[in-house]
């Protein structure tokens, strides 16, 4: 069959006046082939209208697709059973001409980023052989959009919390931070909202705003906007994952960010140069980091349980001992377990990554050994108060016996009289309380409280006999 370019030189030489021998002996076909495109008078090329063995089925062929969940071999198998001679290629072919199964095939688009413009990020579950197990982990990835520099981490799962010490871990690797951020509909970011009504977590929106860029997401299904950092997921699989084995999390993220940059620095054949060359042109137009950034953390709130630990993910760091029973702050950062007693750090513990529970003890955290038990509160009130006044020493021992509990607050208001009123008129008011057998702190302050009148503002008058309190 001619083809059009073909055709329409026999139409043109024709309209020059020349014979049709003439013609077929300079485009060097038959006359017969040069009478039919004349008698057409069209250089379009006829189409062939030929009968499909699978036409006189079509109906038959599109209920058994569906009855048989797209299994073409049990269509061809019912077909056949019903006297069909449709072999199964023909079947196939006809299917694919007719669209019965079959997605029209649709052109891949392309996506052109100015440098600094964009980068994208995403996570993607593998396998990776730790400690000689195979442990399924969570593998973060971001990707420059103009240069295609890579950065990978592994995380066990992949929380909000994770998500910003790995973003804010690749920031530091790229030395700055593309304007957009672009990520699939994930949760660890998304607060409610899918594509261009994105609208993403506060505390994710604080994080972005604080390197410079936004977060984006595409449009749900539309993976190809995301493909710089879809692509490399494969990769990773089969290239650094594949044959190798790791201690622990830690020798993997090691390991990974090696690969980085061994991967960073090879040459790619359809950029013409390396991520790394690429990236010289587009490290200038990144936003710089910020001169300094608060650490990132994750807050726990605990009580120092009777054995002086506190438990963080099924692993118990030590306290200081004095703080058992008591209400800590607990800082978990990437590598860290930071214990604050109020606003005063108290403990860091290396953040344990094995398995199983296990428990973390600094030796500053625990009593010297041969230590005894610390002395009550009311026994260090007792000293005090001797060491004050010794000429109480027995009137201090009755009045525990006398007061509620431990005797503290009895202790500690004696101690406040002593400290508060001079010392002569305390004293003799003791020996007379002691003497009646007079424990009521009320009635012994106000016994001083009249020594002092009678001591320091004498009235002239003479002393009124009785009792302690001159009843």
């Amino acid at each position: 069959m001619l083809d059009q370019t073909t055709r329409a030189a026999i139409l043109r030489l024709h309209r020059e006046g020349h014979g049709t021998r003439s013609i077929a002996k300079a485009v060097k076909v038959s006359r017969n082939a040069v009478r039919e495109v004349l008698r057409s008078g069209t250089d379009e090329v006829p189409r062939l209208e030929r009968p499909e063995l699978g036409d006189v089925h079509r109906v038959e062929i599109a209920a058994l697709y569906t009855d048989c969940k797209g299994n073409l071999v049990r269509v061809h198998e019912k077909l056949r059973d019903t006297g069909a001679t449709l072999s199964y290629q023909a079947l196939t072919a006809f299917c694919r001409r007719h669209g019965i199964g079959h997605e029209p095939v649709k052109p891949a688009g392309q996506y052109h980023f100015h440098p600094g413009e964009e980068m994208q990020h995403d996570t993607s579950p593998h396998d990776a052989k730790i400690a000689g197990k195979l442990r399924r982990v969570q593998t973060a990835s971001l990707v420059l959009c103009y240069c295609r520099m890579l950065f990978i981490q592994c995380f066990a799962s992949f929380t909000r919390f994770a998500c910003k010490l790995f973003l804010a871990d690749a920031l530091r690797y790229f030395g700055g931070a593309a304007r957009r951020c672009m990520i699939d509909n994930t949760h660890v970011v998304v607060l409610h909202g899918t594509g261009r009504e994105m609208v993403p977590v506060p505390e994710m929106a604080a994080f972005a705003e604080r390197y410079g860029f936004v977060f984006a997401a595409h449009e749900r299904g539309d993976a190809n906007r995301s493909a710089r950092v879809e692509r490399p997921f494969d990769y990773i699989e089969n290239n650094f994952l594949a044959g190798r084995d790791f201690r622990d999390l830690d020798d993997l993220n090691a390991q990974a960010l090696a690969w980085c940059d061994k991967v960073n620095a090879a040459h790619r054949r359809h950029l013409h140069a390396s991520p790394r060359e690429l990236f010289a042109v587009e490290q200038p137009r990144l936003v710089p980091l910020p001169i300094w950034a608060p650490d990132i953390y994750l807050l726990h709130h605990r009580i120092v349980d009777v054995e002086g630990y506190v438990s963080i993910n099924a692993f118990h760091y030590s306290a200081p001992w004095q703080l058992i029973g008591r209400q800590v702050e607990v800082r978990e950062t990437k590598t860290e377990i930071q214990v604050f007693d109020g606003p005063r750090l108290v403990g860091t513990h290396k953040k344990t990554q094995g398995l199983g529970q296990s428990r973390v003890t600094l030796p500053e955290h625990r009593p010297p050994r041969g230590q005894g038990r610390p002395p009550s509160v009311s026994v260090t009130e007792e000293r005090k108060l001797i060491e004050t006044a010794p000429e109480i020493a027995s009137y201090v021992a009755a009045l525990k016996q006398h007061a509620a509990g431990r005797g503290t607050v009895a202790l500690r208001r004696l101690q406040r009289l002593l400290r508060e009123y001079p010392r002569q008129p305390v004293l003799e008011a003791v020996r007379a309380a002691e003497t009646y057998g007079l424990f009521d702190l009320e009635r012994l302050e106000r016994m001083v409280l009249r020594g002092i009148a009678r001591d320091f503002f004498p009235t002239g008058g003479g002393e009124r006999g009785g009792g302690p309190d001159g009843e």
